[in-house]
């Protein structure tokens, strides 16, 4: 009995196992197309940043548009909005170039993982041969009871770590969001200062918080990506209502231009909306999680209790 308990014991931690095994190939495997699409997506913007940047060095230089513009007395103004839209094209560059490294980095991790736990479907299928015997050769009749509870509580387990780890994935985004919210109702605040007559004051500690609230919009899409990702996985069991494709859009409007052009107060007051809303959306989501997860808990502790006593019994 005491080696039936050690495979059962061995058992569940090789199914956790495997169950993250496969959860990992198949987010390996999301990471390689969505690096594709990002490595695409950088080439696009190269090429797009060598054509605005050689529309502002059109105007800059002398021919007949540049002489046109001059005498219509529209040149600096038309000189400002090329630059405008260059810094628009290196903004979004420069969030895609971020975004292509951490989904490598991402990579690199998940095959370090799979090679960890290469050759476990060998010892899962040696131990069940050997549990197979085991139970044959016993006498008793709750034998094949046990097996199965055992093989519940193997997948128990296995989906209760997927439900955590989707959760402390989700929280991650949600702590990142309410510091961008913070610094964009900071940002909001100065802007309206601004407007009535605040000066370089209001408009240098404007400008600072919107660049907080860059850097924490950046980092909400990268835990994003990890949060969807952990999503896939538990959404075949838990059924979310989810629009798993639309949850790494969110920031583009952020970093689509809208930035450069902070003198409008209602950007702001835009961005400010939409990171309330995309925080307020991942809080229900985690609210179902946590559902799902006590659920899980408390399925756990029947199958413990029954197992102690069926073992008990024996």
């Amino acid at each position: 009995m005491v080696m039936f308990n050690e495979l059962n014991e061995r058992l569940i931690e090789i199914k956790i196992e495997l169950r993250k095994k496969r959860k990992w190939e198949k987010q390996l495997d999301l990471y390689k197309a969505e690096l594709m699409n990002m490595k695409e997506k950088i080439y696009n913007l190269k090429e797009q940043l060598s054509e605005e940047q050689a529309d502002v060095d059109q105007l800059k230089g002398i021919g007949v548009t540049n002489l046109l513009y001059t005498i219509l007395g529209t040149k600096e103004r038309r000189i400002e909005e090329e630059k405008k839209e260059v810094a628009a094209v290196q903004l979004k560059l420069k969030e895609a170039t971020e975004a292509r490294d951490e989904i490598n980095e991402s990579i690199i991790e998940l095959q370090k993982h799979l090679l960890a736990v290469k050759g476990l479907e060998r010892e899962y299928e040696n131990i069940l041969a050997t549990k197979e015997e085991y139970i044959k050769g016993s006498k008793s009749p709750n034998s094949q009871k046990l097996n199965q509870l055992t093989e519940k509580e193997g997948d128990t387990k296995a989906y209760l770590t997927e439900l955590n780890e989707a959760i402390q994935a989700g929280r991650a985004v949600t702590q990142t969001l309410s510091l961008a919210v913070v610094s964009l109702e900071k940002a909001n605040g100065w802007g309206t200062l601004d407007m009535l007559g605040g000066g370089m004051i209001s408009s240098l500690a404007k400008h600072s918080h919107i660049d907080d609230a860059s850097s924490y919009i950046h980092q909400a899409q990268s835990k994003m990506r990890s949060f969807q990702k952990e999503l896939l996985d538990v959404n075949e069991e838990a059924h979310l209502e989810v629009d798993l494709s639309s949850m790494l859009k969110f920031a583009d409007f952020f970093f689509d231009g809208l930035i450069v052009d902070w003198m409008v107060q209602g950007r702001i007051n835009d961005a400010l909306e939409r990171t309330n809303t995309q925080r307020n959306q991942i809080s229900s989501i985690l609210n179902e999680l946590k559902n799902k997860a006590d659920q899980q808990e408390k399925e756990l502790e029947h199958v413990l209790n029954e197992k102690k006593q069926l073992i008990e019994s024996v």
